[in-house]
């Protein structure tokens, strides 16, 4: 007989309840239970199964299924740690294992794969925390998906004859995702899909999803932009919704409007971009003024005149949060319309501003500034390339202007150096 099966029953019962504990949601059979404390003989079996029926009628176990125990959940509180369960945002690895990160703080918990359930990357998450044991991380199990945060994913899509399945891009999404066919929508083995979980049924091994848009074929250049943008949850379009309040913009300034700003269309104005953008949201201007110090406007196009809080393009604004610049293309935070057009500093038409103003002496002192609502009048449009060939030759248009500001500039640079400011040095690669 094993020495295991010879502890008394008190004793043993703990033991036993101890196995639960470290695995509370895991269901055991008596064999499984007798294996991992050492009972190997009959007799030994036999007090055990005694021990569970007493267990059982105690109500610290529960029959889940005939010869298949369970920790009551009513006894975990006294199992576990002091505060049994926290939340966190799920960390998944591709291993199908995570970390969830805490809001209270403190070391990330650890869930084995077989213990996080139906929850995925990013996840709010509930987690119940096993028994601490001694030299071991914090393990856990998740019990609650509290909000889903994700649940659009970019993969290739893999056909059979009656379903399919979505291989994710993403390296945080360790499961395929599962098509009917209904939901294929015409997608071709091999493309490249956006699909959408819309369920997860309780025994499933994998989630249950929809194609909501092909891409095309993998590869491809267009196709892999996109697919950046969608596996990062930025919309490829806009609504229809978005677009037409768009359209109906009015982008005309009136004369109301321009007398409640300060007007700077006389002073010289202009936009510096690279060669290839389409939307210029910010302008410098220059004046040289009577007491031989400079003025310097710096322009931010004025948005907020055009996109009033609360509207849906403010809406749209909000939740795209930023333009974002990829290789070969701007996809712009609000509709072309006004990227493009309406907020966009072209040379030769009036534009609402936003503005920073500062009067400067010889020595780039700030003698003065002001900040408000302008309206001005960019007289030229220089790129990246043109802008510096005036400076580094003296020859061009606007050659005095330019090369006043890059004065200026280089004295403000020295002066920001000499107060501790570190210069990066980098390559900036188009």
């Amino acid at each position: 007989m094993s020495k295991k099966s010879n502890y008394p029953k008190n004793a043993m019962a703990g033991v036993v309840l101890s196995i639960f504990a470290e695995n509370p949601f895991k269901k055991y059979n008596y064999k499984q239970i007798g294996h991992l404390i050492g009972i190997t003989d009959k007799a030994g079996r036999s007090n055990l199964l005694n021990l569970l029926d007493e267990l059982t009628a105690n109500k610290d176990l529960l029959v889940v299924k005939t010869g298949k125990y369970m920790l009551n959940p009513e006894r975990l509180q006294a199992l576990a740690n002091k505060k049994k369960y926290v939340t966190g945002t799920v960390d998944m690895k591709n291993t199908g294992k995570a970390y969830i990160i805490s809001e209270e703080g403190g070391d990330d918990i650890f869930v084995a794969s077989s213990n996080v359930g139906h929850a995925l990357h990013g996840d709010l998450v509930k987690v119940f925390l096993f028994p601490k044991r001694k030299d071991h991380k914090t393990e856990g199990q998740i019990t609650e998906v509290i909000e889903r945060r994700k649940d659009t994913y970019v993969g290739i899509l893999e056909t059979n004859k009656n379903f399919g399945f979505v291989i994710a891009d993403s390296q945080n999404m360790p499961y395929d995702i599962f098509i009917q066919p209904d939901n294929l929508k015409n997608a071709k083995n091999g493309e490249k899909v956006i699909v959408k979980i819309i369920e997860w049924p309780e025994h499933a091994n994998n989630p249950f999803g929809e194609i909501t848009e092909v891409l095309g074929m993998p590869g491809n250049n267009d196709v892999e932009m996109k697919s950046i943008l969608a596996d990062n949850d930025f919309p490829l379009s806009f609504s229809r919704e978005v677009e037409l309040a768009a359209e109906k913009l009015d982008a005309g300034i009136s004369k109301e409007e321009i007398a409640l700003r300060k007007d700077f269309r006389k002073t010289f104005t202009m936009t510096i971009d690279p060669y290839d953008a389409k939307d210029f949201d910010d302008a410098i201007s220059i004046k040289k003024l009577d007491d031989n110090s400079w003025e310097v406007g710096i322009h931010i196009a004025d948005v907020s005149h055009f996109v009033r809080q609360g509207t849906s393009l403010d809406k749209e604004a909000f939740e795209r949060g930023t333009s974002i610049y990829l290789v070969d293309r701007v996809i712009p935070m609000l509709p072309e319309k006004l990227s493009n057009n309406v907020c966009s500093l072209r040379p030769d038409e009036d534009k609402l501003t936003f503005s920073a103003v500062f009067s400067m002496n010889q020595k780039a002192e700030v003698t003065h500034r002001w900040f408000g609502k302008t309206i001005i009048h960019s007289d030229r449009r220089f790129t990246y390339e043109e802008a510096q060939e005036i400076i580094e030759t003296g020859k061009g248009e606007y050659n005095t202007e330019i090369q006043v500001l890059h004065a200026l500039a280089l004295q403000l640079r020295k002066k920001r150096f000499n107060s501790g400011a570190i210069n990066f040095n980098s390559e900036e690669i188009k």
